[in-house]
């Protein structure tokens, strides 16, 4: 099956003001997350991408239309279901007001069992992203090959949550992950488990070129995807 790109946006004007974002319009790259945006394309430019799918919010196109430019045959399509979990009536506010909020202890300790007011449950949230990547897997190795690559900008929160989903983790522990802004996390999935190759990496990313796996392949069958019992 293919290997997943996961983009984070690049900083943001909500980032730089301690502000939760959300879905709120109009939040953009500030000037350094203009300068991480348009690093990607060097940074990816070893790996032959099938297609990039960007969560519909503005941050997250902007992050991506360098990497457009430099390819311009590369096909974009906009997922809904990637999109920043709605934060509800706590979106637009700042994250230093919200750390008094008694749902935000939840929130850090308990995810699983955190509703937004007005918006919706992290369970929710994580749940479709998950629907999202398989039917995009699915859709990529049609159309491309099980050995595709494609790249995915999305949201922190998206992010970590479809990084617990591939390591087996319950969505209680997803706080326990990282990934910086314009920070690339790969997992590759296979007919049996996914295997997470790069977490928030901001450095160089040739190492993800996928490789011929050789004739002996099918014989080695999940381990064709790295050396080693049970690492990949």
């Amino acid at each position: 099956m293919p290997t997943l790109i996961l983009v984070r946006h690049g900083r943001s004007t909500a980032n730089t003001a301690g502000v939760l974002a959300g879905r709120t319009p109009g939040v953009a790259l500030d000037e350094r997350g203009a300068a991480q945006a348009a690093a990607l394309p060097g940074r990816l430019a070893a790996l032959p991408l099938a297609a990039a799918v960007s969560s519909p919010l503005q941050r997250c196109r902007e992050t991506l239309e360098p990497l457009l430019a430099a390819r311009p045959d590369l096909p974009l399509h906009i997922e809904d279901r990637i999109s920043e979990c709605d934060y509800g009536d706590w979106s637009g506010r700042k994250l230093a007001e919200l750390s008094d909020e008694p749902l935000m202890t939840v929130v850090q300790r308990h995810p699983s069992a955190a509703a937004f007011p007005g918006g919706e449950s992290m369970r929710a949230m994580q749940a479709r992203a998950v629907d999202a990547v398989r039917e995009w897997n699915t859709r990529i190795e049609a159309e491309h090959g099980e050995h595709a690559v494609y790249v995915m900008c999305s949201h922190g929160d998206i992010i970590k949550s479809l990084v617990a989903d591939a390591l087996g983790m319950h969505l209680d522990l997803f706080q326990r992950v990282h990934a910086d802004p314009c920070s690339v996390t790969a997992i590759r999935y296979t007919r049996l488990r996914p295997y997470l190759l790069r977490l928030g990496d901001t450095g160089d990313l040739a190492g993800l070129a996928p490789r011929d796996p050789g004739p002996d392949a099918a014989a080695a069958g999940d381990a064709a995807v790295g050396g080693g019992a049970g690492a990949p």
